[in-house]
């Protein structure tokens, strides 16, 4: 049983966020004000938890004596049964849901993604299959009304991408495509293949949150080396006109981004920071992680391109994520961005796994505990 007085105490920060948001000037500073409301809506979903987990447990105190009167008023003690029956049912399933409500906030959750799709092995036929990987992620995106900006492609002559990187904009837009990082396998028969036969061929995907201004990252400039070239690719206006596009190398991690999407080589640069500076982020989260012995501690699976996550088989119509061992017969709609069911599958798993995590750090007490939160 989780105890009432612990939920309390951390309700207690409701009122004060109330008090803040309504305050005059509250939203002056936007970054503040989103945060608020962040919170506050982080509160009030543990203050409903906790109120339906507290009203199932009252509920059941009531009823068991009620219950077990074989002396009383027989239609008020099958009532009663009755009840306690559902209450019990409907617990345990109340009691993680207010857990969950309880853990530290992801920091993440809530920003934007920045995906880069690879075509691996398989040729014309890999670069296709990143090719619909990105049409699919761009049609989910679509669908919660989330914006897809293209940083920087490189088309195959027979379509599809050899390499795509995006930014996908919304709220919670990471929190739902962070698991999609790793190694995506195709089983179908190729368009150009004449003989029927199944081909099996490779993309990796790439996922990181987009890095804010209160992230306080330190970039230097004379530890970047800009270059700037003529824009390639299958045609438009400005393509080998201009050097617009631009490529950024961080000497000291040797991380390179570049883009070439935009006419302007002002905003091609912006683009380019932009992703250096999640990628600085998420290698710094790596080596803080590792150094605590808990690298990708909560999420599915490492998250690293070489990890095979996926298998997409075109002839059974069939999805298999091997880290969930989730297998659906809908690749069909899945392909073409409806993911709902296999994101949220992901997610639950990852929620549990947090779960879990948070657990074992209580059941080995405060100093590791306390280590953690650190």
């Amino acid at each position: 049983m989780i105890e009432k007085e612990k939920v309390e105490n951390v309700l207690k920060r409701l009122a004060e966020v109330e008090t803040l948001l309504s305050g005059p000037g509250a939203a002056a500073d936007q970054r503040k004000y989103r945060e608020l409301m962040r919170e506050h809506a982080a509160l009030r979903r543990l203050q409903e938890r906790a109120a339906a987990y507290y009203r199932l447990l009252d509920t059941i105190e009531a009823d068991r004596p009620l219950a077990a009167d074989e002396g009383g008023d027989p239609e008020l003690r099958e009532m009663a049964a009755a009840e306690l029956s559902e209450c019990e049912a409907a617990l345990p399933a109340a009691e993680k849901a207010l857990s969950l409500a309880l853990l530290p906030p992801d920091p993440d959750e809530h920003r934007n993604a920045i995906l880069e799709i690879r075509a691996g092995t398989g040729g014309d036929e890999a670069a296709l299959f990143a090719g619909d990987l990105f049409r699919m992620y761009s049609r989910y995106a679509e669908s919660k009304g989330w914006k897809v900006s293209v940083m920087d492609s490189a088309p195959s002559e027979l379509g599809g991408y050899k390499e795509i990187s995006f930014m996908v904009e919304g709220d919670g837009a990471y929190r739902m495509l962070r698991h999609e990082g790793g190694g995506h396998r195709v089983q179908r028969v190729p368009e150009t293949e004449a003989q029927g036969r199944i081909h099996t061929s490779a993309a990796t995907v790439a996922v990181f949150p987009e890095a804010e201004p209160e992230d306080d990252l330190v970039i230097r400039p004379e530890d970047l080396r800009i270059d700037t070239y003529r824009s390639g690719g299958a045609g438009g206006q400005h393509v080998n006109k201009t050097d617009s596009a631009v490529r950024i190398t961080h000497l000291p991690t040797g991380i390179v981004v570049q883009s070439d999407e935009e006419r302007s080589q002002h905003q091609n640069k912006e683009k380019c920071m932009s992703v250096l500076r999640s990628k600085i982020l998420a290698a710094q989260r790596d080596a803080e992680a590792a150094k605590m012995g808990a690298e990708r501690k909560g999420m599915i699976g490492s998250g690293d391109r070489s990890e095979r996550i996926r298998t997409y088989n075109f002839p059974q119509n069939r999805l298999t994520d091997h880290r969930i061992n989730l297998t659906l017969y809908s690749l069909d709609r899945v392909i073409e961005g409806l993911m709902d069911e296999l994101l949220d599958a992901l997610a639950a798993r990852s929620e549990d796994i947090r779960l879990e995590a948070q657990l074992s750090l209580v059941a080995s007490g405060p100093a590791a505990s306390s280590a953690a939160q650190a």
